[in-house]
């Protein structure tokens, strides 16, 4: 339509350089063709060009000093997207990689994830282009007092609600909900993923690994199947990856591959999950390590990846879990997993398969279930942190997972049958681009022109 390809092109010029956030919008609004044609109102309120521009953007110095007492200066970001169902709500990320069209793809994808969970969240996203690798304590604590004392202004629990991302886990939590606490004397429900010990929710570390494989489950239930008895790769090996693989073995599936920034690690009997908590968890070392303790596991260090592809998807397997970062599964790597009979892809990172990679997925009409639909699981949890911060409850582990599995069970429901309304029955990447823009494009239009 030429209005999507014209409101592409305005952000290109707006905001150059920005090439994820342009991969992120395109990928929506071409989903969103058969819903504009049909229902013009949309584009006679504008929401398309609308939604596509943030409410906010912040963007500041981070200034710090190391150890040895040298001086450094790091970009915070934070994207506050759209509030029309609720306050911003996204992790913060740290990472070297991070700049603000990563971040604004980050927060845009935000606003429809958060929008298929059907509660009552807004999408936003931050971070900081900092490297908590190979930091002290000291020195991520004073990292992410610096980074506080400038976004605690702009957040509160029903303004804007922060959580972790890559980077960012109980620790940069704890320290950044200190500074917040220590600037404004509120002890209020700010950040989720905090500690279990002042206000966190059982559960929530689990929550995107467990329900990125609770929607994989709901997918092959449609087509009369089960997970039970696949093996099943899986990329990364942080908080994403490690409780994908504890649930796959939890429903009879077995993991085969993890991997991290150094390479990648193939175990033909199952991958040995209590070692990679321990050296991913506790030690923070490379999964180099692995191969320690099972000589007979194939260890392929990065450098020797193949310039077309990755090799964590290059082993026979019928299910395939990307959980590290986005655009890590290409084209070629599409091909190999649909050449080793790969039947499902589940994605757990935001926006980790490229888009001739989605084509290729959906071409082959395997089981696809997009980022934004599949790895919702997490910030759902966040908001039943929130919901127990609010009323001063603590739930079980059990009543927490039950509630993340019922939502993932609605959000497959709802982007099934937003596919089937629009005759592209089976395609979840339409389904749930059209599912989660509807919810936010209406209210958007009842609250009017802001």
């Amino acid at each position: 339509m030429k209005y999507i390809h014209q409101t592409i092109s305005d952000l290109m010029r707006s905001s150059p350089a920005q090439t994820e956030f342009y991969q992120a919008v395109e990928e929506v609004l071409n989903s969103l063709a058969p819903l504009l044609e049909k229902h013009t109102h949309y584009q006679q309120q504008a929401i398309i060009q609308r939604i596509v521009e943030p409410e906010r953007q912040i963007m500041f110095r981070v200034p710090w000093v190391d150890d040895d007492g040298q001086i450094h200066v790091n970009k915070g970001y934070r994207i506050e997207f759209n509030s029309s169902l609720g306050p911003y709500k996204g992790g913060l990320r740290f990472h070297p990689s991070v700049n603000a069209g990563i971040i604004k793809f980050l927060g845009f994808e935000q606003i429809f994830k958060n929008a298929l969970t059907g509660l009552p969240l807004g999408g936003g996203k931050g971070g900081a282009n900092f490297d908590p690798k190979g930091r002290s304590d000291g020195e991520i604590m004073r990292f992410c007092q610096s980074f506080i004392t400038e976004l605690f202004r702009h957040i509160g629990p029903t303004t804007d609600v922060p959580a972790g991302d890559i980077g960012v886990g109980a620790r940069e939590i704890g320290y950044m909900f200190g500074q917040y606490k220590r600037l404004t004397g509120n002890y209020d429900g700010v950040f989720t993923g905090k500690s279990l010990l002042w206000g966190g929710s059982l559960a929530r570390k689990e929550a995107t690994g467990y329900g990125t494989v609770y929607f994989a489950e709901c997918m092959l239930k449609e087509r009369k199947d089960s997970l039970n008895g696949k093996r099943c790769l899986v990329s990364g090996a942080g908080n994403v990856a490690i409780y994908t693989m504890e649930k796959l073995y939890q429903l009879g599936a077995t993991p085969i591959t993890c991997s991290d920034s150094s390479g990648t690690i193939y175990h033909d009997r199952g991958i040995d999950l209590k070692l990679v908590k321990q050296l991913k968890e506790k030690q923070r070392v490379s999964l180099a390590h692995y191969a320690e303790s099972y000589p007979e596991a194939i260890y392929t260090e990065a450098a020797h990846y193949p310039e077309d592809g990755h090799a964590v998807w290059r082993y026979r397997a019928d299910a395939a879990f990307p959980c590290a970062t986005q655009n890590e599964l290409t084209l070629m790597d599409a091909k190999a997993l649909l050449t080793n009979d790969c039947k499902l892809v589940s994605e757990g990172a935001n926006m980790p398969s490229t888009k001739a990679a989605v084509d290729a997925f959906i071409d082959a009409k395997i089981a696809y279930g997009p980022s934004k639909a599949a790895n919702a699981g997490g910030v759902a949890t966040s908001q039943l942190e929130m919901a127990q911060n609010a009323s001063m409850q603590k739930w079980t582990f059990e009543q927490v997972d039950e509630q993340l599995k019922q939502i993932m069970q609605n959000i497959f429901i709802s982007s099934s049958h937003a596919a089937k309304e629009f005759g592209h029955e089976g395609n979840l990447v339409l389904g749930a681009n059209i599912a989660g823009f509807r919810r936010v494009a209406d209210a958007m239009i009842e609250q009017g022109v802001v």
